[in-house]
């Protein structure tokens, strides 16, 4: 096996390591399941940080998608279909056994994944978010987000990642066989429900 193949290998055995056993998982477990050595596993990842760090990159920066601040940023579409075609997409995108498990299992331990991902939120999602709701609000967006309107927003965030977890934490089903529409159903209940709430919140 060539050089990035074999690491290519760890990284992708890493990813389901940590998401069956979470961040604090033991590297010698690891390198047992994978059948290679710790020196071998070191070679390629100097430190436990520095695979941790991959996993991240790779898990969770690398399906972020520019698309989605175009889309909330195109001036073509209402705020109500621009929440829709995001939380559809993004729920399709990020709502998987690893990247849902990964992300708890680093609020449970050190927080070197969850308060980066969060940290993403904050800077090139939330604002965009919190625009288009005053936008269907009737509201000026001429100041920062109040706490008040993040903490509300992220009801609706928290909403749609709770279907991953239903799924990949609990172990509870979300589809009915007679609707297989029935997350995408969800999502736009709950875009609705979090726009009408906001106008009559903060009109």
């Amino acid at each position: 096996m060539g050089t990035a193949e074999r690491k290519r290998q760890i990284l992708d055995s890493a990813i389901q390591f940590f998401a069956k056993h979470g961040i604090d998982g033991q590297l010698r477990n690891l390198t047992k399941e994978l059948g290679v050595t710790h020196t071998l596993l070191y070679h390629y990842f100097p430190t436990k940080d520095a695979l941790i760090q991959e996993v991240y990159k790779e898990v969770f920066e690398s399906r972020w998608k520019p698309e989605w601040e175009e889309l909330l940023d195109d001036d073509s579409l209402t705020p109500e279909e621009k929440l829709n075609a995001f939380y559809l997409d993004y729920s399709n995108t990020v709502l998987t056994y690893d990247f849902v498990r990964i992300l708890i299992f680093s609020g449970l331990s050190d927080h070197s994944i969850s308060d980066k991902f969060f940290e993403l939120l904050r800077s090139r999602l939330l604002p965009r978010l919190i625009r288009e709701t005053r936008k269907y609000c009737g509201r000026p967006n001429t100041s920062k987000p109040t706490q008040r309107e993040l903490e509300f927003l992220m009801g609706l965030h928290g909403g749609v990642f709770y279907i991953g977890m239903r799924r990949w934490i609990y172990g509870q089903a979300i589809y009915a066989a007679e609707s297989p529409d029935t997350e995408q159903e969800i999502i736009r209940d709950r875009v609705q429900a979090y726009l009408h709430s906001a106008k009559s919140l903060f009109a």
